[in-house]
Order: C-alpha cells, then sequence, then structure tokens
C-alpha cells in the first residue's frame, strides 16, 4: 500500500491509500461513511487486492488526513461538494490503466457512489453500502432512476440500521426498486451501519469480491 494525494477540480488535497495491482486489471475506488476514515476499507482493500483488483480508498474532505477543514462544520453544500473528490480518485484509476472502473461507499458515500456511477460512463459497477433517501441532499431516487442499464450495483443494508432518520432497509429497498440496471440487494436482519456490516458480517467482502470479478 502506498499513500498519495490527488488535486480536486476545485483544488483541494485529498489523500487517499493505493493498493497497487498490475495493469491492465479492474480498479475500484471507495469512499467512507461519517464519522470514519479510509481506513475503514482496509480488510476490504487488502482482500479485493489479493484478488486482482486495484483500489483507491480516499479520505473525503474535512476528514482524516483531507484538507477542507473539519466535516462536523460542514453545510450541505460542502458535504455535496465531496463530488469532486470522488471524481479525482476514479480519474486517478482510469490514468493508472484499471479497466473496467468500480466504485463502493458507505452510507453518504453509498450516495456519492451511485452520482458518479450515473455521471461518469468509465463506471460500471458500485457496491452501496447503507444508502440513504437524502444524505445532506444528496438525493439517491433520482440517481437510481438514471442508471443506465448496462452498469450494475449491489445494495447491503441491515434492519437495525436506524441511523438515517428511519429503518435503512426501508429507504435501501425503495432506492433498488428504482433501479433499471442489473441489480441485487442484501438485507441482514442486524449488522449495523456502512462499513461496520462488514465487522459483523465479514463473509460479505468475500462475496462482494466475487461478484466485482465476475
Amino acid at each position: 500500500m502506498e499513500k498519495i494525494t490527488l488535486q480536486t477540480s476545485d483544488n483541494l488535497k485529498i489523500v487517499g491509500n493505493h493498493f497497487k495491482v498490475p495493469k491492465p486489471n479492474p480498479g475500484i475506488s471507495l469512499f467512507h461513511m461519517m464519522p470514519a476514515s479510509k481506513e475503514s476499507y482496509s480488510l476490504f482493500a487488502e482482500q479485493l487486492n489479493k484478488a486482482g483488483i486495484g483500489v483507491l480508498s480516499i479520505d473525503l474532505r474535512g476528514h482524516g488526513e483531507s484538507a477542507g477543514g473539519n466535516y462536523q462544520n460542514f453545510t450541505d453544500e460542502q458535504h455535496q461538494s465531496s463530488i469532486h473528490d470522488v471524481e479525482a480518485a476514479v480519474s486517478f484509476q482510469e490514468q493508472e490503466g484499471h479497466s473496467p472502473l468500480f466504485v463502493g461507499g458507505a452510507s453518504i458515500g453509498a450516495n456519492l457512489a451511485l452520482q458518479i456511477i450515473v455521471e461518469d460512463k468509465l463506471v460500471k459497477k458500485a457496491i452501496l453500502l447503507s444508502p440513504g433517501l437524502n444524505y445532506r441532499g444528496i438525493e439517491t431516487v433520482p440517481l437510481a432512476k438514471t442508471v443506465a442499464k448496462d452498469k450494475e450495483v449491489y445494495i447491503v443494508t441491515a434492519k437495525d440500521d436506524l441511523r438515517s432518520g428511519g429503518a435503512n432497509d426501508q429507504q435501501a429497498q425503495v432506492i433498488f426498486n428504482q433501479l433499471k440496471c442489473k441489480k441485487k440487494i442484501k438485507i441482514f436482519e442486524a449488522g449495523g451501519h456502512g462499513t461496520d456490516i462488514f465487522k459483523t458480517h465479514p463473509e460479505l467482502m468475500d462475496e462482494l469480491v466475487k461478484w466485482l470479478k465476475n
């Protein structure tokens, strides 16, 4: 693993953990939940890397080692501008020569992952851990309706997750129902929120790796 620094289109320094593989091979960019950092994906990144997938896990602006202030003081507009961090990560993976490109996100990171799979034609698959209908103004239903039919989305959530202002599994189901692409959803009875699901269901990491490589 190497630590890298990216420059966003709005001139912020974003720090990421980069797990290299020989090219050409798939590449995935990972976006964390709040409060969390790029390290929340460490175990998953190692498994992805062992499977031959290049991984870039970034600290979103205002988190961890990245610039941008303190996310706890962010307006909704500042949270929404994290899409520039996501774009920089995907662009880096493209420049590295990875193909196809994938993304994964947890909580607000999941909403951002859904946004980038809509906006970037090179992103082919997205893993969404505990997506919400509206995290800080990043609304997923309008996005889900516009995911291209040749792309794939895998949603994971848990019934005991109440962090997002209601039962997260119900919100995830609404998002899933709006997708017109190839899609899959897994709803655990218990598992918590975002990347916490990996702690209670470590077997999920293997399943997601296989899904990406299929």
